[in-house]
């Protein structure tokens, strides 16, 4: 789910734009044909959306364990991603294979433990677990819905998108004082300010347009979200100044791998899918 400026906001502390422009032309391009690939997969939804979010899930699992391996993937990084791989493919499978899936997962955290210990290496692999299978199984979640799911995850989209492009437009333009300048000099309060407010109202836009019940409330959710998505881009940032890289990947030509895209949604979408978990059918449908 690649943002429109998320390409250009979120990973402007590891890689400035050169000089002429060349790499931000690089990075409108590949949104501009991934953005619209991805809008059309989450519409058409099954089978589709669940093919691209088990590669999008061992893509940013094979980008963690390479962080944690120092470029490279050492055998508990594998095992890193056959873990991502089991936990995504049980929440497509659904509730009636949960305890196969289970059995699997156990037997493959033990192994990881029992033959790696608890070096510095394999407590950051454990975490990649929930930074990366807890996003994509929130994504899977909100998207199974058959009446909603289309309507509430374009919502999702759009609000962290405009998120990305507000923060960035708010932030060239105004300036001033830096949100966390020791973690990404380049974002400004004026950036978040922006970015929370034009989220806001893309979220009660969105949610107006689609019919929703309660457009208002989902308005203020979308802010919050903004708030969220923000934190999720500062935590991604920070991860790779500990490892000392510039990028996660290479995925994406001009814009760097799937956490560098994605980390907006990587944070947002689990928060989306416990509000909806908890309150049901009163803010979405």
């Amino acid at each position: 789910m690649p943002s429109v400026n998320s390409e250009i906001e979120s990973d402007d502390t590891a890689q400035p734009i050169p000089k002429g422009g060349s790499s931000l032309l690089r990075r409108i391009a590949s949104a501009v044909v991934l953005a619209p690939a991805v809008l059309a997969v989450v519409y058409f939804g099954s089978p589709y959306f669940e093919i691209l979010m088990t590669l999008v899930a061992v893509g940013l699992a094979y980008e963690w364990a390479r962080l944690c391996g120092g470029g490279g993937v050492h055998p508990a990084g594998w095992a890193l991603l056959a873990l991502v791989l089991l936990i995504v493919c049980a929440a497509i499978a659904g509730p009636d294979r949960v305890a196969i899936s289970l059995l699997a997962i156990g037997a493959v955290s033990l192994y990881l433990l029992g033959r790696f210990g608890e070096g510095a290496q394999v407590t950051w692999l454990a975490g990649g677990v929930l930074y990366v299978a807890a996003p994509c199984i929130a994504c899977l979640w909100l998207r199974a819905d058959p009446e909603s799911g289309r309507a509430v995850f374009f919502w999702l989209l759009g609000v962290v998108w405009t998120t990305d492009i507000a923060a960035y437009a708010f932030g060239r333009a105004i300036g001033g004082l830096k949100l966390a300048p020791r973690i990404s000099p380049n974002k400004t309060w004026a950036g978040l300010a922006g970015g929370v407010f034009c989220a806001g109202f893309a979220g009660w836009a969105i949610a107006y347009g689609f019919g929703f019940p309660r457009p208002e409330w989902l308005g203020a959710f979308g802010a919050l979200l903004a708030i969220v998505a923000q934190g999720g881009d500062l935590v991604e940032s920070a991860v790779k100044r500990h490892f000392d890289v510039k990028d996660t990947g290479r995925l994406i030509p001009g814009h760097g791998g799937l956490m560098d895209r994605l980390d907006g949604v990587l944070a947002a979408a689990p928060v989306a899918a416990l509000v909806k978990l908890f309150t049901g059918d009163w803010i979405f449908p």
